[in-house]
């Protein structure tokens, strides 16, 4: 079975890297699962099936969530920038913006 994970011979690739494909995909694909329980819930008529798939949306939050503060545990510069755009108030380009400044 292929995965189209990689762009180089995976057996070139260290394990760091590899890992580090990984984390990306599970991020990805937790990003997708978060939206189709979005659009599902916006046309669902049943309460119940409803609360169940907002449930089964939060379980989806905390994988991204942990996937996300791995990959920025990697990247020492992504956390950098990120700690200037996440969790704050204000325009959101210029904390972008700050953050790139950071990293520079």
């Amino acid at each position: 079975m292929g995965f189209d994970q990689y762009h180089e011979p995976p057996e070139e690739l260290s394990q760091e890297v590899r890992t580090f494909a990984r984390m990306i995909t599970s991020l990805i694909e937790e990003a997708e699962a978060i939206s189709w329980y979005e659009q599902r819930m916006s046309v669902e008529k049943n309460p119940q099936a409803k609360a169940i798939m907002k449930n089964a949306q939060s379980e989806e939050f905390k994988h991204f969530g942990m996937d996300l503060e791995f990959l920025l545990r990697q990247k020492t510069d992504w956390r950098v920038e990120l700690k200037e755009i996440l969790f704050t108030t204000g325009d959101i380009v210029k904390a972008g913006e700050r953050g790139e400044k950071k990293v520079d």
